[in-house]
């Protein structure tokens, strides 16, 4: 039988103009909350909070 995946991969939303700009990955074990990571949106030009989305 296959081990649960650790690594998962997550979609991170810009939080001003909404669009899901990148795609990343996070250990699944350590990081039980959404991620919150300063990103460089290119429709903003800035670089802007970006939140996990489902």
């Amino acid at each position: 039988m296959a081990k649960a995946e650790k690594r998962v991969h997550v979609t991170l939303a810009c939080e001003t103009c909404k669009r899901r700009n990148y795609i990343t990955s996070k250990n699944k074990l350590n990081d039980r909350e959404r991620i919150e990571l300063k990103k460089y949106c290119p429709w903003d030009r800035a670089h802007t909070l970006h939140k996990e989305t489902r």
